[in-house]
């Protein structure tokens, strides 16, 4: 199977856009490049452009998201790594039929129409990843 493409962001997890978003702008110099909110997810995301990968700041927007919890959990921080992959379904069937803990066996919705699915973090040392397959011709969001 092909290596995934490159990574696609950095998702961080903060219980405010707005008063974490000057660091990454104005002590970082990074770019804002769009806001969504993913409903699905209960989350508002802030894209921040970084060669050609993004920081997405991850922002609860209720008590139940998922991003809520791992803050009331472990505090702010580094919430998962997002890889970009040609063919999301594909590579979760593969990692299933070798026996690989997933989060999500078949692909959803995620930011910018792309297909997501996650790898649970017991398979990976602790580390939560994200697989992303993103629109054909969307050249603003396959980075």
């Amino acid at each position: 199977m092909q290596s995934p493409n490159k990574i696609a962001h950095i998702g961080i997890a903060v219980n405010s856009i707005e008063a974490t978003l000057p660091f990454y702008t104005q002590h970082l110099g990074l770019q804002l490049v769009g806001m969504e909110v993913v409903a699905s997810e209960q989350v508002r995301v802030a894209f921040l452009a970084i060669g050609e990968s993004r920081f997405e700041l991850l922002e609860p927007t209720s008590e139940e998201s998922p991003i809520a919890k791992f803050i009331a959990k472990r505090g702010e921080g580094i919430h998962h790594i997002a890889l970009d992959v040609d063919d999301v379904a594909e590579r979760l069937a593969k990692l299933k039929a070798d026996g690989v803990a997933l989060l999500n066996e078949q692909p959803k919705a995620g930011a910018h129409g792309a297909q997501i699915g996650f790898l649970h973090p017991k398979a990976a040392q602790g580390v939560l990843y994200e697989l992303c397959q993103y629109p054909k011709g969307n050249e603003e969001e396959s980075h």
